[in-house]
């Protein structure tokens, strides 16, 4: 099934702009899919979700192939224009309809309470307000929607944790996208009101050196099934 509509990406500012990061990116994410098992771990952070979702993030769109048909709607949300032009690409070889549009996690375009699940993976490390970003995830869920997550962050023993904040101060953000090594994702998620769900620490790559970049956690958390915060 064709998308129902794609995004252009033309807008006159980008809220997020890193070319040659884009580029680095998209390559060595394909190659993680088939020599790292990363298309398996899509297929189960994506399982079994229906209706509308809004994925957050989404990059050159390695997700979207994996959607199941029960979902009726992909809005994609993607600031950097290199990846959004991808996705939009992506979103066209889709089997269910997607729609990718620019935006900041921040401040999403999209009204309240308006979709079922959404989809993180692999953002919460780059952007720049996590408790702001997750307020809008919060916002555009409808009471007792779901948020599916697949984020890398802090992890390891003492030493590997000190090398992760060492790189966040120094080199790391700036090359490569603004992302962070130390951030706690679920922890970010319990602060900003979810209720955890299942969810287990996985190493990426399952086989091979250990990295910094290599503790991450897959699962899901629910916004709470009252409309008050």
């Amino acid at each position: 099934m064709a998308p129902r509509s794609a995004g252009s990406g033309k807008v006159s500012r980008d809220p997020v702009h890193h070319p040659l990061f884009a580029r680095y990116y998209a390559r060595v994410s394909v190659a993680a899919d088939t020599r790292m098992g990363m298309a398996g771990v899509r297929e189960r952070l994506l399982a079994g979700l229906s209706g509308r979702v809004l994925e957050i993030g989404a990059g050159n769109g390695l997700n979207f192939s994996h959607y199941p048909r029960a979902v009726s709607e992909v809005v994609a949300i993607e600031p950097e224009r290199r990846l959004r032009q991808l996705a939009v690409e992506a979103a066209l070889r889709s089997e269910v309809p997607v729609d990718v549009a620019p935006g900041a996690a921040e401040a999403l375009p999209v009204k309240s309470e308006a979709f079922d699940a959404v989809v993180i993976s692999l953002v919460l490390c780059s952007v720049r307000d996590v408790p702001r970003a997750l307020g809008e995830v919060r916002r555009v869920l409808r009471p007792g929607g779901a948020v599916r997550f697949f984020e890398h962050g802090r992890g390891g023993g003492p030493a590997m944790r000190f090398t992760q904040r060492a790189l966040d101060r120094t080199l790391w953000p700036p090359l490569n996208g603004g992302c962070h090594l130390g951030r706690d994702p679920v922890a970010a998620l319990r602060a900003a009101g979810f209720e955890l769900g299942p969810y287990r620490r996985v190493l990426m790559p399952e086989k091979g050196p250990t990295l910094p970049t290599s503790f991450c956690v897959l699962g899901t958390a629910w916004r709470p099934p009252t409309a008050e915060r």
